[in-house]
C-alpha cells in the first residue's frame, strides 16, 4: 500500500503565501513524478504543478511565476510554495504521485485526500 498525506492548507488573505506538503509512504520502490492538482466547487480537477524524476517541472499558466514545486527525495515529499495568492486560487488541492510499488511491482497513480486552500479577506 502507498499513502499520500497532504498538509499545509488553510485560510489566507489575498496576496499571502502558503506552502503545501505531501508525504508519500508505504511500499514504494520508486517515484516517477509527483504533483499537485486542484478542484474548485463546480469545476473540473486541474493540474497546478508537477515535477518528474528528471527534475522537469510543469506549471499551469494561472500559477506560473507565483508558485514553486520542489521535492525532498529522501523524505519522499513534494512541496508547493504558493505566493501572491488570489481568491481564484481557492480550491481543494490534491497531491498526485506516479509510483512503482514494491509490494506488487506495478506502476500506478496515487492521490491524497486533499487539503482546502481558501483565499479570502
Amino acid at each position: 500500500q502507498v499513502q499520500l498525506v497532504e498538509s499545509g492548507g488553510g485560510l489566507v488573505q489575498p496576496g499571502g503565501s502558503l506552502r503545501l506538503s505531501c508525504a508519500a509512504s508505504g511500499s514504494i520502490r520508486s517515484i516517477y513524478a509527483m504533483g499537485w492538482y486542484r478542484q474548485a466547487p463546480g469545476q473540473q480537477r486541474e493540474l497546478v504543478a508537477s515535477l518528474n524524476s528528471g527534475g522537469i517541472t510543469n506549471y499551469a499558466d494561472s500559477v506560473k511565476g507565483r508558485s514553486i514545486i520542489s521535492r525532498d527525495r529522501a523524505k519522499n515529499t513534494v512541496y508547493l510554495q504558493m505566493n501572491k495568492l488570489k481568491p481564484e486560487d481557492t480550491a481543494v488541492y490534491y497531491c498526485n504521485a506516479d509510483i512503482n510499488s514494491s509490494s506488487n511491482g506495478r506502476r500506478s497513480e496515487y492521490w491524497g485526500q486533499g487539503t482546502q486552500v481558501t483565499v479570502s479577506t
